[in-house]
């Protein structure tokens, strides 16, 4: 089993290595598989789930500079305090020691089929949480407080058993800072849209060095949760970097017959339709077939497209009998080229009905993009672990007895951490990072017939090295957003 922890202080001597090892078998290796298929979970930390994982860089591995947490003054904090809804502590939690606890054990004792509270996952937020490499910054900004320290003991879930008889990746990260949207962003085109004309509102007030402005009555960590001034969605010059609706429904921003409505609406102005260039630019020039999936997606279209001030019961509804469907999670909806009516449109953007079809009758495409609905993503706040647990398992078992498996590598990774602690610095340097990313480790499992049995990948990656797998596999224009040092997925496949 190779393994190969990676700290900020080995990385320049590792860099060279690495952009060989992964430049020159990269090709052979790839031509064995003939379909690629993404699963794209859901705000989840590398040690959150998998921290226990024998063999991989766990919690037992974290330095006490990375398991202790500071005060927004620098100094450590005496104890964890766990904040409610309103920001102050909460009576129904203990007070906690400083440092990772299980939240599947005595004293707090909630189990993993339980929805639990939602940290802090925004793109200035995550950037202060890691705080250099340091990663000593979660409890002071978070709105959850000592929450975002917790995990959980992972082997009670099918996914442990699926990367115990593949690969998982123990150094592997979110490619951007913050939250769901961004990272979607990232894994299908590497960039960060553009909202150029974005009202002041939403734009993110910093300070002096670059960081989100606190309000002047923000307390410390030790009192109540963190406040900062409202408007954070766009960056000053004009980047949507935080939760953002799409132009085109299925759109948490109502239809445009109602546009004062649109405008009003809490959520705030929909993004300009994108023109970058995507994954599925590079794959339809070569003429490789794809699609993304989402889970829930006709509904949420019916469900869109109705009158402006008409109840939503699958767009972002949590009730029980409701898929939640997360319209920000699906990347392709801002795109210009994807627009309604297009031919585009009706060929690559499908539903999960579709998807479990086309596993069945052998007819996937080349590269396919799976996004389980809401209530099946494992997100803190209105989905629990276990359910999603249980679905990605199904699906993976259907992968598995497909006429395709014997071509197929799948990935199953997390868009990002939810805000949960994990104490791994992201890679930084030229080719390494950017402005943008590569934010907090995330768990990510390779699986398929040409993948290592039984292995633990210490390769370091991003959610990019999706995207460098698939433009090499098929020969597709580079993006330009994609790192260059990081691995390719190849260092998982059979030599």
């Amino acid at each position: 089993m190779k393994k190969l922890a990676i700290s900020a202080a080995t990385l320049i001597l590792l860099a060279g290595c690495a952009t060989q090892e992964t430049a020159r078998p990269s090709a052979e290796k790839a031509k064995a598989i003939q379909n690629v298929v993404v699963i794209y979970a859901e705000n989840r930390s590398f040690d959150h789930l998998y921290g226990l994982f024998p063999g991989a860089n766990g919690i037992s591995r974290a330095t006490d500079v990375q398991k202790t947490q500071l005060d927004h003054d620098g100094t450590p904090l005496k104890e964890l305090i766990i904040f409610g809804s309103d920001g102050k502590p909460a009576p129904r939690f203990p007070r906690l020691p400083n440092g990772p606890f299980r939240i599947d054990a005595p004293p707090v004792n909630l189990p993993p089929s339980v929805v639990v509270m939602s940290p802090t996952h925004l793109f200035y937020h995550n950037q202060a949480q890691i705080n250099g490499g340091q990663n000593n910054m979660f409890a002071a900004i978070s709105n959850t407080g000592g929450w975002s320290m917790g995990y959980y003991d992972g082997s009670q879930l099918k996914l442990w058993q699926w990367a115990k008889d593949y690969t998982l990746a123990d150094n592997f990260f979110m490619a951007a800072f913050g939250g769901s949207y961004l990272n979607h962003q990232y894994l299908i085109c590497a960039c960060a849209p553009i909202h150029e004309n974005a009202p002041s509102l939403m734009r993110a007030r910093l300070d002096a060095n670059g960081k989100l402005e606190k309000m002047p009555d923000s307390p410390s960590a030790s009192v109540g949760a963190v406040k900062f001034y409202k408007g954070d969605t766009v960056t000053p010059d004009g980047y949507s970097v935080n939760t953002s609706q799409p132009p085109y429904q299925p759109s948490g921003v109502p239809p445009v017959d109602n546009r004062s409505a649109a405008y009003a609406n809490p959520r705030g102005n929909p993004v300009p339709p994108q023109t970058a260039t995507t994954i599925g630019d590079t794959l339809s020039a070569k003429g490789i077939s794809w699609a993304w999936f989402g889970g829930g997606y006709r509904q949420a279209l019916a469900d869109g497209m109705q009158p402006a001030d008409a109840p939503r019961k699958v767009i972002y509804h949590h009730g029980a009998d409701s898929l939640n469907f997360q319209p920000h999670h699906q990347p392709f909806n801002y795109y210009k080229r994807f627009e309604p009516g297009t031919p585009d449109r009706e060929r690559h953007l499908r539903d999960g009905e579709d998807f479990v079809q086309a596993i069945e009758t052998g007819t996937l495409p080349a590269v396919s993009f799976y996004k389980p609905a809401g209530i099946f993503t494992q997100h803190p706040g209105y989905a629990d672990i276990v359910t999603g647990d249980a679905h990605i398992h199904a699906v993976l078992e259907k992968l598995k007895a497909s006429p395709q498996w014997k071509d197929m590598l799948i990935i199953v990774t997390y868009d990002e951490n939810g805000g949960y602690w994990d104490h791994v610095p992201p890679p930084t340097g030229e080719g390494w990072s950017d402005r943008f990313g590569p934010g907090t480790r995330i768990p990510a499992l390779l699986i398929g017939p040409q993948v290592k049995k039984g292995y633990i990948d210490s390769t370091p990656m991003d959610t990019t090295s999706i995207l460098q797998f698939i433009t090499r596999r098929f020969g597709l224009e580079p993006l330009a957003g994609v790192r260059p040092k990081m691995g390719d997925l190849t260092s998982a496949l059979k030599d």
